[in-house]
């Protein structure tokens, strides 16, 4: 009970103002955001509203009242890509996507509130989260689906390109950690060292619903994809003694099933998709 979650506009100062007004919290974690970079390729508009003017907005409610702790949770993605080597968090932001530009931006807000008004807050770094419940315009729900319906599974350019994966209870629990102990002004890289082409994720995943491989459709690249994310998170290790529990083995099969137990509500989700899919999956 010591954390409440709500679900709002994070644009309407109004609304906020009522929330604090009511809750008086101390603690403030950002989560609220655009997340998906496909949709920020088609259409910018709504990323550049929700993770810059929204983010404005909230450190602005949070600044009138007080706040003792500000959480912003960000994305590895504000680093651009490396072949080779890790991301530290001293690594200059190179951003490549409309939506990565957008959380870079909410980063250097971020970072302005705390020099320019001792404002205290620190940054969160994750990289690419899984689980239960993740909305099917993203990667591995989107592979779930397809091949538990037996339809073309759409894999960009070649299947090369690498990320890396963490649970989504392992991240759950290291943002506590983080929340509690992490020190006002830093940032924190929070990884899992699991790194794999997506290929192999789609190939990992198909063995577990026992699909064939012949469900992968290669199809056209997309626009500036970046080609590896990668993060050092010993600081997080050493500072705050965070290590990741769930293997990306254990997760996958996990998530599955739990997508398997859900198909009503991952169909239902569906539905709003399909059109979306058509103008994001073109074949080469």
């Amino acid at each position: 009970g010591r954390f409440k979650f709500y679900k709002a506009d994070i644009c309407n100062a109004g609304r906020l103002e009522e929330i604090f007004q009511q809750e008086k919290p101390k603690i403030v974690v950002h989560f609220a955001a655009e997340s998906h970079v496909d949709r920020s390729i088609l259409s910018s508009s709504e990323f550049i509203q929700t993770n810059i003017a929204g983010t404005q907005t909230l450190l602005d409610a949070c600044k009138k009242h007080g706040i003792k702790k500000f959480i912003h949770v960000s994305t590895d993605e504000v680093y651009g890509d490396i072949e080779i080597g890790k991301f530290h968090e001293t690594t200059a932001l190179s951003p490549n996507s409309p939506y990565s530009a957008s959380k870079a931006a909410g980063d250097l807000l971020v970072k302005s509130y705390i020099r320019t008004f001792q404002f205290p807050a620190l940054i969160i770094r994750p990289s690419n989260n899984y689980g239960p419940w993740q909305y099917p315009e993203k990667f591995i729900p989107v592979i779930i689906y397809k091949a538990l319906n037996n339809e073309k599974i759409p894999v960009y350019g070649k299947g090369m390109n690498i990320r890396e994966w963490l649970y989504v209870s392992d991240c759950a629990d290291a943002i506590l950690k983080i929340t509690e102990g992490g020190k006002i002004g830093e940032i924190y890289n929070l990884g899992s060292g699991n790194e794999r082409q997506n290929i192999e994720i789609v190939k990992t995943i198909l063995r577990i619903l026992n699909k064939p491989l012949d469900l992968v459709s290669y199809v056209k690249d997309r626009p500036g994809h970046d080609f590896r994310y990668s993060l050092d998170f010993s600081k997080l290790k050493k500072e705050l003694g965070w290590k990741p529990q769930v293997s990306l083995e254990d997760g996958l099969l996990m998530t599955v099933n739990w997508y398997k137990d859900n198909f009503i509500w991952l169909e239902k989700k569906v539905s709003y998709l399909r059109s979306y899919w058509k103008k994001v999956y073109k074949q080469s």
